[in-house]
């Protein structure tokens, strides 16, 4: 699939990764932030932003989205970070072709499924993508229209005013959204699997440095899983991001920015 894509600044290539719901436009204030020492690549990923549509989506197919663009740009090798699904698609690119990455950076995602909270991040997910689908779109005709009618179906203000940034007004004057919320729904036990603990011993990636930053105040990544993540890539460093979400790169992007320069040497 040609994923639609922006760029910015020049030095070596770096791909970052959004999440679920996001587009390439969640990274451009650190894109720019760290474009004099990159030139970083900000893709929108299947069935989000301006990338086209799919009744699939896995990460098997958004590494190979992945690997396309990539190819198509005549990129041999390259830094490669993502956060949330992002990062889980970040790591199966990692796990495929190692040998394409000069560094990777996971943003407040684990590899594994949380056996803990994965039925209630599966819950929101579904209740989220319902309420998306649940809008008359022909019925509105402002932001402000969509915000009323998602205040009573999401909680979060937060939630919302993400979800609304993936909210586009058409050459008709109309609404539709970037994102396909269908296929996402159709696909959510998909975007939620995670890599088979019982497997991790298989993947043993190294030769460059891996970074996964938490944020603080986030439970996407658990600290109990640092052991495992570590069977599959044994150099990686484990950093906290005080004062952060799960949107990490939101709450503190200067502390983004300051990582993903590391991952060259250069922070």
């Amino acid at each position: 699939m040609k994923l639609f894509f922006r760029s910015y600044g020049s030095g070596p290539p770096l791909f970052i990764l959004h999440g679920l719901y996001g587009s390439s436009d969640n990274w451009l204030s650190i894109a720019k932030m760290i474009a004099g020492s990159y030139t970083v690549y900000l893709p929108d990923l299947r069935n989000h932003g301006q990338s086209p549509h799919s009744d699939i989506m896995s990460y098997e197919a958004m590494r190979d989205d992945l690997l396309e663009l990539a190819d198509e740009l005549n990129i041999n090798k390259f830094f490669l970070a993502g956060h949330s699904m992002g990062g889980k698609a970040a790591i199966s690119f990692a796990l495929e072709w190692p040998e394409r990455l000069n560094g990777m950076l996971i943003a407040d995602i684990s590899p594994f499924v949380n056996e803990t909270s994965g039925n209630m991040a599966y819950d929101q997910h579904h209740s989220i993508l319902k309420a998306i689908l649940s809008l008359d779109l022909s019925k509105i005709h402002s932001r402000t229209d969509a915000e009323s009618e998602l205040e009573n179906l999401i909680d979060s203000e937060k939630i919302r005013g993400f979800i609304l940034k993936n909210l586009q007004r058409t050459s008709g004057n109309n609404f539709n959204w970037k994102i396909n919320a269908m296929s996402l729904l159709k696909n959510l036990d998909r975007i939620m699997e995670g890599i088979d603990r019982s497997t991790t011993v298989d993947y043993q990636i190294s030769g460059f440095p891996v970074i996964f930053l938490k944020g603080a105040q986030s439970d996407y990544i658990n600290p109990a899983d640092y052991p495992d993540i570590l069977k599959i890539f044994p150099a990686a460093d484990f950093i906290e991001i005080e004062n952060a979400g799960h949107w990490l790169h939101a709450d503190q992007p200067e502390e983004v920015a300051r990582y993903l320069l590391m991952l060259s040497g250069i922070g």
